[in-house]
């Protein structure tokens, strides 16, 4: 029956088309706004008639992509769990390393451990020592309020700074 319908529209284009040629080999034709009005219809028409189901389809598509997610067997459903569960456990593992290496640095050191940030066994040692450098005085300097050192040394503050420096860098 669609066939059918298809099959006139094309006998009725045809004619249209055989008509239209004749009169542009005589004369052109003119159309009146109604008779294009009519024309533009038809053709929208036809132009709906293809796409007419799309959304009965569209909701087809859905339902099924539903019931494909329903239908996962267990053991599908218990695998993604089981990959879920692996993931969280292996980061668990991770930061349970890395706490027991900064335990551990902060044991041989004396450094806090809430100040070690690094992740290796390596940079938490290099990290501990130079806090254990920073924190550590140099020469054990009174200040009093005035802000001056009543200490061992009269030197000015950027010699002071200089000797520090080169202690902490372990240059002479």
């Amino acid at each position: 029956m669609g066939e059918t319908v298809n099959q006139g529209q094309q006998n009725a284009e045809g004619q249209q088309n055989n008509a239209n040629q004749q009169n542009t080999a005589g004369q052109q034709k003119t159309f009146t706004q109604e008779e294009l009005d009519s024309i533009i219809a038809e053709r929208l028409g036809r132009e709906r008639q293809k796409y007419a189901d799309y959304d009965s389809l569209k909701q087809k598509a859905d339902k099924y992509d539903e019931q494909q997610e329903a239908n996962k067997t267990e053991l599908q459903k218990a695998t993604e769990r089981a990959e879920k569960a692996e993931k969280e456990m292996a980061a668990m593992k991770q930061a349970n390393l890395i706490r027991e290496i900064r335990s551990k640095i902060s044991k041989e050191t004396g450094v806090p451990e809430n100040l070690l940030t690094a992740d290796t066994e390596e940079d938490c040692k290099s990290q501990a020592e130079a806090i254990k450098a920073f924190a550590t005085p140099i020469n054990n300097l009174n200040l009093p309020d005035g802000g001056e050192a009543t200490g061992t040394s009269k030197e000015t503050p950027a010699n002071q700074f200089g000797e520090w420096f080169n202690q902490v860098t372990n240059q002479s």
